[in-house]
């Protein structure tokens, strides 16, 4: 069940992310005995991340929360606490705005992403800590774990697997699950 705290199973502590072979943007994910292929950001992975680079970090990131679109049907169990997506739901990507990667409401006139897409890619989005506990301008906004596009196209700086592959990693993600891209 969705935000349930009951355990699930032996819960791994780490989500390792590594490059595939053959494309920057391609990866495995891994999560205890579970490894699934996945996108990243369109120019790869990078140590210096910057707002609006493409670039995925090399860094362990702690996951925080997710997100659900509540109107799709979605099969879900993860001790993962989960809230759903309202259509007033934004995140501002706009590093020179106090509400600077954080979830926001409508209307908001500074730069900004829909959390409620029509291509359904944050039909399940977890958030990773990524400039969020300890924000700083133009560190880059929103590495999410969220659902993948057709072809394993590129993302902005997500990290992002199929929705088959993501219901079979809920049930062992937590709050305080590290995701490290490696």
């Amino acid at each position: 069940m969705a935000g349930s705290h009951r355990q699930i199973g032996r819960v791994p502590s780490i989500v390792t992310v590594r490059p595939a072979p053959g494309a920057k943007s391609r990866a495995l994910v891994q999560c205890g005995g579970i490894t699934v292929p996945a996108a990243i950001g369109r120019s790869g992975r990078t140590a210096l991340k910057r707002e609006g680079d493409g670039g995925t970090p090399i860094a362990p990131m702690k996951l925080l929360y997710g997100f659900i679109r509540g109107e799709r049907p979605q099969g879900i169990r993860t001790p993962l606490v989960l809230k759903r997506i309202r259509a007033d739901m934004l995140w501002c990507d706009e590093p020179k705005h106090p509400t600077y990667n954080r979830l926001v409401r409508q209307p908001l006139k500074a730069s900004h992403e829909e959390m409620r897409r029509k291509d359904g890619l944050y039909d399940i989005c977890l958030v990773l800590d990524w400039n969020i506990c300890s924000r700083k301008r133009y560190g880059g906004s929103a590495i999410f774990f969220h659902l993948i596009k057709p072809g394993y196209e590129p993302t902005a700086g997500c990290i992002a697997v199929s929705r088959r592959d993501m219901l079979r990693l809920l049930p062992y993600l937590r709050r305080g699950t590290v995701v490290r891209v490696a």
